[in-house]
């Protein structure tokens, strides 16, 4: 398989290094990490900037490897973080792009793009644990709306989201993979509470969120009704496969500055942890080469991105962690002080390992989906 870059796609990568470094020392000053409202004001600022700079459409309408390019040159140029935009950029808008109609496509793509709508993600419940198929929230058929009644949990930016892609199910009878169906419904709907959640760095990016006969218009469908499974698999495949790869990019970064960190501060001269540096420097360049492999195929086969993803999203997850566990040997009794860089980063880092799918769950689908071992009883 050819990883090589075009030309025209070098040409594409120069023109935005051009952009970037014009337009970055214009921008506001980032507001407080903890203050979401204000995250989301940012966050979608900048967006609105890419948007009309004209490289809004490189998160569904471009192909995958020029998105590869935007994403990598981004983070290396220290550009804002999608943030807020997480959900609808990397993964609901994807989804909708590549399972909407042509009416859900013109309503809810544009909108995001320009920053001017915020998503969050409603698919963990409190009873389902790793098995999202699991799930219990009901919606019912009633005339041209489904009524939904239930709760989720580790909702994603709800607290500042405009929209919700949702599970439910419609069918309680079906197998529990068959009765599913992928919503998008309005935040402001009536019988919506979103309670937020603080993690153990101290944000409330998540939420619990408790639904109360809501009403979501059958139009806000994607998909056939109790088709929800296969259009998730979409979901999961781009959130597993390729909203990762910026912070891949941040990891080759982080790790250089932690090896200049450790040659000021005299752990260098410890033959294990320049050992263990040396050993995650190996394992972000084939992350990087993974990615790129995983883009070139989904290049290939319409722009979703394959199982490949899942073995991404399992072995990045545990060496982001393992980065960021050489960050506190290098920093010493320092690593306790919050205040401190990586330190944060370290905390978060213990959630790659559940969110976007467990680790157990990874090694089930690469197991199952990949070498062809049978499945378990």
């Amino acid at each position: 398989m050819d990883l090589a870059y075009t030309d025209e796609e070098e040409a594409f990568r120069a023109r935005l290094r051009e952009w970037l470094a014009a337009e970055l020392p214009t921008l506001p000053p980032r507001p407080d990490p903890l203050d979401w409202p204000a995250r989301r004001a940012y966050d979608c600022g900048w967006q609105r900037r890419l948007y009309d700079a004209g490289y809004g459409e490189v998160h569904w309408d471009a192909s995958p490897t020029r998105r590869l390019i935007f994403l990598e040159e981004t983070e290396r140029a220290g550009a804002p973080y999608v943030g807020a935009n997480f959900v609808g950029l990397l993964h609901a808008g994807p989804t909708v792009a590549a399972e909407g109609t042509p009416e859900q496509r013109k309503r809810w793509l544009e909108p995001v793009l320009r920053g001017d709508e915020v998503w969050c993600q409603g698919f963990s419940e409190p009873d389902a644990g790793s098995d999202l198929a699991a799930l219990r929230t009901r919606a019912v058929r009633d005339g041209d709306a489904y009524v939904v009644t239930g709760s989720k949990i580790w909702t994603s930016h709800a607290e500042v989201a405009d929209w919700c892609e949702l599970l439910v199910r419609t069918d309680p009878d079906a197998p529990k993979h068959r009765g599913i169906t992928w919503l998008a419904m309005p935040m402001s709907s009536p019988g919506i509470t979103v309670r937020p959640l603080r993690t153990l760095a101290g944000s409330t990016e998540f939420a619990e969120m408790f639904l109360d006969e809501v009403r979501v218009p059958v139009g806000n469908r994607v998909g056939d009704e109790n088709d929800g499974w296969r259009v998730t698999m979409v979901t999961l495949s781009f959130e597993r496969g390729t909203a990762f790869v910026g912070e891949v990019v941040a990891c080759r970064r982080v790790l250089g500055e932690l090896a200049r960190a450790a040659r000021e501060n005299g752990t260098w001269d410890d033959a294990v942890i320049r050992r263990r540096l040396g050993r995650l420097a190996a394992e972000f360049a084939a992350l990087w080469r993974l990615t790129q492999w995983n883009v070139s195929e989904a290049e290939a086969t319409g722009g979703v991105p394959g199982v490949g993803g899942s073995v991404f999203k399992l072995r990045y997850s545990h060496a982001r962690q393992e980065l960021y566990d050489a960050a506190a040997a290098v920093l010493g009794p320092d690593a306790l002080d919050l205040g401190r860089e990586w330190n944060l980063d370290r905390l978060s880092s213990l959630s790659y390992t559940i969110a976007a799918g467990t680790s157990q769950i990874q090694r089930n689908i690469v197991a199952e989906r990949i070498l062809g071992l049978p499945k378990g009883r």
